[in-house]
């Protein structure tokens, strides 16, 4: 501290006293302006002790994974086969849907087939045969369209990759009969084949054509009753489609694969497929036994809750520091008070939009049970909610630290004002881990030194410390 030496009045001589009482009421006044400036200036001393740095990111809780149900034709629901809040297993039975309108579809199918097998009659001449195989190619292009249409409208991911591809398989061997088909009925048009293997190549692409529509009917029959294809908890109706933190829940992707774009869910290789309108606001939007549905209405949602996890968003400016295992604690909005453990399972390559304007990677962690501060158990999250993730990106043990206010940086250098045989120094340092009170110093500092924390402005080079 910087003290002001006192008047000598002694050596005045008497006729000045008034003057001199002035001059020292004036130097009075200037010393205690120096303590204050003095008071002003603190220090504190370089600590061993350990430090760590946080990241913070807004997150959200996600299910391990979860579908949606919907129906896969027009129709109405006739059975639910759970309640709401439930608990069902894969494969279980959870509603049923009568459609007459696939039932139609099938029972042509059926009609169709029964008429291929009879194969072989009423055809004439070449262009008989042209036009019966014109007829075939165009029947298969009916079936294979409306079968797609129709699993194009489920919701459940698995069962509509399901169908697709059962179409797609169907397309492709038709094709193969369709082309040997063509070929014979060209060759007997040129006088080169006879008529009977041109009449066995085009029934056969019937009856090829006819048994893959009615599989395909049947296929979307069988959808009429819905099955859970993850084990889960059972809520009425889709999802919503609010947003949440991380640019809108209903793109998130959690940690096992989501069935369908659904809000606080793994939604990874999810497509939004074309459904219904919104629902009306003020109206549940849940579907009552009895009640009528369109292709694509959504009836249950099957939700997995056995692994619940996060997904955060980390800006550019910090992502660098994130990596597989780092841990963290959670704060959720809906449990003041509570802290949840978790750890980073994965970082994305490619970034999102950040809600703050910028840049940001999601980072998806693991989430274990929490507890509040006096020792109780948290309650669970549900998927969705809001939280807060404090990422322990770095932790340094037993190192040289000193508060983060006494850290000065200028044209990109880290300094300290170090006190050195009282009088002050300004040090370059190398800083390491960086914690929200407490600094690393790398190099530059040891412990025990006392430095400038308050009032570094006011501090030059070679001044008196105390």
């Amino acid at each position: 501290m910087r003290r002001a030496r006192p008047p000598r009045l002694s050596a005045v001589p008497r006729p000045r006293l008034s003057a001199l009482l002035a001059v020292v009421v004036l130097l009075g006044l200037t010393a205690a302006a120096c303590d204050d400036d003095d008071a002003q200036i603190e220090l504190a001393t370089a600590e061993l002790a350990s430090v760590t740095e946080l990241v913070d990111a807004p997150a959200s809780v996600t299910a391990r994974a979860a579908a949606t149900l919907s129906a896969p034709a027009d129709g109405t629901l006739t059975s639910l086969r759970v309640e709401p809040g439930e608990t069902v297993e894969a494969g279980q039975v959870l509603a049923v849907i009568h459609s007459p309108s696939a039932q139609d579809r099938l029972a042509g199918a059926r009609q169709a087939l029964a008429a291929a097998n009879r194969a072989g009659r009423g055809a004439g001449g070449g262009a008989d045969l042209s036009r019966l195989r014109r007829g075939t190619d165009r029947a298969a292009a009916q079936a294979f369209d409306a079968a797609r249409q129709a699993a194009g409208k489920l919701t459940d991911q698995r069962l509509r990759a399901a169908l697709l591809a059962q179409v797609t398989s169907a397309e492709r061997q038709y094709e193969v009969a369709a082309r040997a088909a063509g070929d014979a009925v060209r060759a007997v048009q040129r006088g080169v084949a006879g008529l009977n293997s041109a009449v066995r190549a085009l029934s056969a692409a019937q009856r090829l054509q006819a048994e893959q529509a009615y599989d395909l009917a049947k296929a979307t029959v069988d959808a009429l009753t819905l099955r859970a294809p993850i084990g889960g908890v059972v809520q009425l109706g889709g999802t919503s489609s609010s947003a949440g933190p991380a640019a809108g829940l209903a793109g998130l992707l959690g940690a096992a694969g989501g069935l369908g774009p659904l809000p606080g869910a793994d939604a990874a290789g999810a497509d939004s497929s074309a459904g219904p309108a919104a629902p009306v606001p003020g109206v549940d939007a849940a579907v009552p036994v009895g009640g009528r549905v369109t292709a694509g209405t959504p009836v249950l949602t099957v939700v997995d809750l056995t692994d619940l996890g996060l997904v955060a968003d980390v800006d550019e400016t910090d992502v660098l520091l994130v990596r597989p295992g780092v841990p963290a604690n959670v704060e959720l909005d809906a449990a003041t008070g509570a802290s949840y453990p978790a750890e980073v399972r994965s970082v994305d390559v490619l970034p999102t939009a950040s809600t703050r304007g910028g840049v940001s990677y999601r980072v998806r962690l693991s989430l274990a049970p929490g507890r509040f501060d006096d020792g109780r158990a948290a309650p669970d999250p549900r998927p969705g909610m809001s939280a807060v993730v404090h990422l322990r990106v770095r932790q340094a043990a037993d190192a040289v630290t000193v508060p983060a206010a006494a850290l000065l940086s200028t044209d990109g250098r880290d300094a300290v004002w170090v006190v050195r045989d009282g009088r002050a120094e300004r040090v370059p340092v190398t800083v390491g881990v960086q914690g929200q009170d407490l600094v690393q110093i790398v190099t530059g500092v040891e412990p025990g030194q006392r430095v400038v924390v308050g009032g570094a402005d006011r501090v030059s080079t070679g001044e008196r410390l105390g």
